[in-house]
C-alpha cells in the first residue's frame, strides 16, 4: 500500500518549478497524470495508484514537502479516516473497555486526538472517502462484527454518555463563562463535588472567575468538570500538563477511581510515562509520521507497552518505531568532581503585593559545567529565583549581583512574532544560527528543519516549546535558565531535548538551572537538585543544589510517593502506595535510587 502526503504548509509552487512534475519517471515517460497541476501556482497531486515510489519527487522538491511511504497491504481494511487527497490518514481505533483505564502512548501529531473524537462522537470517521460526507450508516456497515462495533453504535445513535477533558484547557475560558463555582456545580451529576474540590486541592479557586485562573488552575478545573458528569465513557487528553508532581498524582488516583466503576470505561492520553504507567490497565502504542499517518498499535499490559515503546520495537506487530531505544540508567548520584563556581547568591527574599507571596533563599552556588534541576509544587517561588537570576525582576530583600550572561526561557512561550520560524532564528540569533555546533547540537536534534517554513503564529503548544528551547540553547551564554522545557512536548521530544541540554552544557562548558514536573526527564539531565518547600501561593523556600540522593529523597518524601526500576528498562516505575515496595523504601529513606 502507497501512501503519498503532501505537506500543504510547505508546499510553494509559486517558488518552485515544480521539480517534482519535471523528474518524475512516469511523467516522462507519458504518463502526466502521475503527478499534475490543475492551474499555475496549483499545489500538485500524487496519484498513488500510478506511483512507483521510486522516491525522486521527495528528493527533488525544494521545500521537503513531498513524503512517499510504503505500508502493509493488510492495513488498507484498518483506514479510519484521510483527511483529504494526499493527506495524512488514520489506521485503527482503540477499544475502550468497561471496569478499565486504556491509555495512547505516542508522538504527537500522528492522530491521538483524532481517534478520540471518533469515540466520543465529535466527528464521523470517513473510512478513506474524503470527498464524500461520511455517515454513521457507513462506519456501522464496516465495523459490523467487530469488538468496537458495539461501543460505535451506542455513539451513532445518543444513547452512550461522554465525558471529554480536552488537550487544550488554555480554550477554556473563551467558551465557558462564570466562575468555577458555578461550572462545577452545573456539571455535578455524581454528586461528589466535594470529594473532587478536595482530592485537586481546587477550593481556593471556586469564587474565581475562569479567565484569571493559572495553567495549572484551569488543568485541574476541567479535570474535575469531566470527573463530576455521569458517564458511560470519560476522555482525558494530556491531564498532566501545567501540573506539579504532586497534583499529577492526585490526578491519577481521581481517574483511577472512575476506572474502577463497573461498566465505565476511561481513554487518557499521556506524555508523562510514570503517570501513565501509574493510571493504565493497559496501552495502545501509537506510530506513524507526523502529518502523514498514524497506526493503532494493539493493546498490551501498561508495563509491556511501556517497555515496548522505550525500545522502539513491538514485536507484536514485528515493527520497528524508531532507530534508537531511548535508555535509563539506574545510575547512582553522579560522582564527586572537581568543581568551579559560576556564581553564588546570598539571603535573598522576594514578595509580592502586601505579603500575598513571600520567596525566601538562604543562598546557594552554581558550578561550571552543571546541570541543576529544579523540582517543587507550583506557586512556590521556582519561576520566581529564575527571573531573578535572569535580572527579570529584583528581590524585594538581598542583593543579587550576577556578572555572568544568561539565556532565559520563559515558563510560558508566546508566537508573537509575525513571521516563519527561520526570520525568528535570524532575526535573534543572527548568523550565529548557522553556526555548525547549534546546527548539528541543538537544530537537528530538535527537529527544527520541519519547523523553518512556518509561521511563528501558527506554531502549535509543542513546536512553539521545541523553538523556544532552540533560542535559548543557541545563544552564547554562561548560565541557561529553563523553565518548564518538557511542556507540550512528547516523549521522544523530551528525550530529545534533555540530550540536546546536556550537550551543550558539556561541550561548552557553561551551566543551566532547569525548572521541570517531568521526574524522568529530570533525572536524565541533573547533576544534582534544587528543592522548593513551603505553601503554595503563600510562602516558599529553595534548598541547595543538593546531591540527587539527597535532592530526590527530601523532593518524594514530601509528596509521600516512591519509585522502583523496571527489571527490563531500568525506567523509573511508582510504587502502588502502602505496597510492600512502598512501605520498604519510605523506612529505608530510599524514595528513588533504591535499586542502585
Amino acid at each position: 500500500m502507497r501512501v503519498a502526503v503532501l505537506d500543504q504548509d510547505r508546499c510553494k509552487p509559486k517558488k518552485c518549478s515544480y521539480e517534482c512534475i519535471s523528474y518524475c519517471p512516469k511523467v516522462r515517460a507519458g504518463v502526466p497524470e502521475t503527478i499534475y497541476h490543475e492551474e499555475p501556482g496549483d499545489q500538485p497531486v500524487i496519484s498513488e495508484e500510478l506511483c512507483i515510489g521510486c522516491g525522486i519527487c521527495v528528493n527533488k522538491c525544494p521545500f521537503d514537502a513531498i513524503d512517499i511511504i510504503n505500508l502493509p497491504d493488510e492495513l488498507e481494511e484498518d483506514l479510519v479516516h484521510q483527511y483529504g487527497e494526499n493527506a495524512f490518514r488514520l489506521f485503527r481505533l482503540p477499544v475502550p473497555q468497561p471496569g478499565e483505564i486504556v491509555g495512547l502512548l505516542g508522538p504527537n501529531g500522528i492522530g491521538k486526538s483524532t481517534a478520540l473524537s471518533f469515540l466520543n462522537g465529535n466527528q464521523i470517521p470517513n473510512l478513506g472517502d474524503w470527498d464524500q460526507d461520511p455517515t454513521w450508516e457507513a462506519v456501522l456497515e464496516a465495523y459490523k462484527g467487530t469488538e468496537i462495533h458495539g461501543h460505535l453504535e451506542r455513539v451513532a445513535q445518543g444513547n452512550l454518555r461522554v465525558s471529554t477533558k480536552p488537550q487544550y484547557v488554555d480554550k477554556l475560558p473563551k467558551v465557558v463563562e462564570g466562575n468555577v463555582q458555578d461550572l462545577l456545580e452545573s456539571v455535578n451529576e455524581r454528586g461528589t463535588l466535594d470529594h473532587v474540590v478536595e482530592t485537586l486541592e481546587i477550593t481556593h479557586t471556586l469564587d474565581a472567575e475562569l479567565g484569571t485562573l493559572s495553567g495549572g488552575e484551569l488543568q485541574r478545573v476541567a479535570v474535575a468538570a469531566t470527573v463530576l458528569k455521569d458517564a458511560d465513557v470519560y476522555v482525558f487528553d494530556e491531564p498532566s500538563s501545567y501540573l506539579d508532581v504532586r497534583q499529577r498524582l492526585a490526578t491519577a488516583r481521581l481517574i483511577r477511581e472512575l476506572g474502577e466503576q463497573e461498566g465505565t470505561s476511561v481513554l487518557v492520553v499521556e506524555h508523562d510515562l510514570a503517570i501513565l504507567d501509574l493510571l493504565s490497565d493497559q496501552v495502545h502504542v501509537m506510530y506513524g509520521e507526523q502529518a502523514a499517518y498514524g497506526i493503532m498499535g494493539l493493546p498490551r499490559g501498561s508495563r509491556t507497552a511501556i517497555n515496548a515503546y522505550l525500545e522502539g520495537f513491538l514485536p507484536e506487530e514485528n515493527v520497528r518505531i524508531r532507530e534508537e531505544s531511548i535508555e535509563f540508567t539506574a545510575h547512582p548520584p553522579r560522582s564527586a568532581r572537581e568543581r568551579k563556581e559560576l556564581l553564588s547568591y546570598g539571603a535573598l527574599e522576594k514578595t509580592y503585593g502586601e505579603d500575598e507571596f513571600t520567596f525566601r533563599t538562604d543562598g546557594g552556588t552554581l558550578d561550571v559545567g552543571e546541570v541543576v534541576g529544579v523540582l517543587g509544587p507550583n506557586g512556590i517561588g521556582k519561576t520566581t529565583l529564575v527571573k531573578m537570576l535572569a535580572g527579570a525582576h529584583e528581590p524585594t530583600n538581598g542583593t543579587l549581583d550576577v556578572n555572568v550572561q544568561v539565556s532565559y526561557k520563559p515558563q510560558y512561550v508566546k508566537g508573537d512574532f509575525d513571521g516563519t520560524v527561520e526570520a525568528l532564528l535570524y532575526t535573534t540569533m543572527g548568523n550565529d544560527w548557522e553556526d555548525p555546533f547549534f546546527q548539528h547540537e541543538v537544530k537537528r536534534p530538535l527537529q527544527l528543519e520541519d519547523l523553518l517554513s512556518k509561521h511563528v503564529n501558527d506554531l502549535s503548544g509543542g513546536e512553539l516549546q521545541r523553538v523556544a528551547c532552540a533560542l535559548c540553547l543557541g545563544r552564547d551564554a554562561h548560565l541557561y535558565l529553563l523553565d518548564e522545557p518538557s511542556a507540550f512536548l512528547d516523549v521522544n521530544q523530551r528525550m530529545l531535548v534533555a540530550k540536546a541540554i546536556r550537550r551543550v552544557m558539556e561541550k561548552r562548558g557553561t551551566s543551566a538551572l532547569v525548572v521541570d514536573h517531568d521526574v524522568y526527564f529530570i533525572d536524565l539531565i541533573a547533576d544534582s537538585l534544587m528543592v522548593f518547600e513551603g505553601e503554595p501561593g503563600q510562602h516558599g523556600e529553595s534548598h541547595g543544589p543538593l546531591d540527587m540522593r539527597e535532592g530526590m529523597n527530601r523532593f518524594l518524601s514530601n509528596v509521600n510517593v516512591t519509585f522502583r526500576r523496571d527489571k527490563e528498562t531500568k525506567r523509573p516505575r511508582v510504587n502502588k502506595p502502602g505496597s510492600t515496595k512502598d512501605r520498604e523504601q519510605q523506612r529505608a529513606g530510599e524514595y528513588y535510587y533504591a535499586d542502585v
